[in-house]
């Protein structure tokens, strides 16, 4: 059974994220391009807003691009530069510990704003709401996997997380058996990681795509706020 359990999260789950990632943000971007956006409430606490948002973005892309370059890097391309596993793990100790508590208070502003803000909650839907809670739970697993990570200074469990990603993105099918005795705290990180790709075109994460070129061929205007919205007055 635990092989079974393990198989399906790491060796399947991902393909299924993957493909929902790519072809959800593809058909999203065709069918609803009025709502590829990231509903704005800037009016609201701006200074909230922006204190949060700016260190959330920071840290999250110091993250994102840290996961991306230390699990999608081949070993052999460390190992010709004289970059020890154990260095390779202390880097991403120190590194990914200060991004994350950076986006951690920034992700906590950015909740409690969105939260305890009446008028900005009445105006959440419900999917800008959990994906910022799915995102919070996230980099709470990722913090916590810093006591674990520096029992293992020696490296050999990130090369089992590097090996696993390349498996996946090379499609061995036996990938899987790379991750299968690794700590429970980091199955869980793998797999809510996932879980946010797979909810990736389902929300305002999507903007994250947005750059000036692509609004140069969008068809049409973009809606703010729809006609029900609209009070007599306005």
């Amino acid at each position: 059974m635990a092989n079974y359990i393990n198989h399906a999260l790491f060796g399947w789950y991902p393909y299924l994220a993957l493909t929902v990632f790519v072809l959800g943000s593809l058909i999203r971007f065709d069918r609803e391009q009025y709502t590829w956006k990231a509903g704005s409430s800037q009016l609201l606490r701006r200074k909230q807003l922006r204190v949060g948002s700016n260190l959330f973005h920071v840290g999250i892309l110091i993250i994102f691009f840290g996961h991306l370059g230390g699990l999608l890097t081949p070993i052999w391309i460390f190992d010709a530069l004289g970059i020890s596993h154990g260095f390779k793990q202390g880097l991403a100790i120190v590194v990914g510990g200060v991004a994350g508590l950076m986006c951690l208070v920034g992700i906590a502003l950015l909740t409690h704003r969105r939260l305890f803000d009446a008028r900005i909650r009445a105006t959440s839907s419900f999917s800008d709401t959990a994906i910022l809670l799915i995102l919070f739970a996230q980099l709470l697993l990722g913090l916590a996997t810093i006591p674990v990570s520096l029992g293992h200074m020696d490296g050999h469990e990130m090369v089992k997380f590097m090996t696993w990603a390349q498996g996946v993105l090379t499609l061995q099918a036996d990938a899987w058996k790379q991750v299968q005795d690794v700590n429970l705290i980091f199955k869980a990180h793998l797999v809510l990681g996932m879980t946010i790709f797979l909810l990736f075109p389902f929300t305002r994460l999507v903007h994250v795509w947005s750059a000036p070129i692509w609004y140069l061929g969008r068809r049409g205007y973009q809606v703010v706020r729809s006609r029900r919205q609209l009070g007599p007055a306005e």
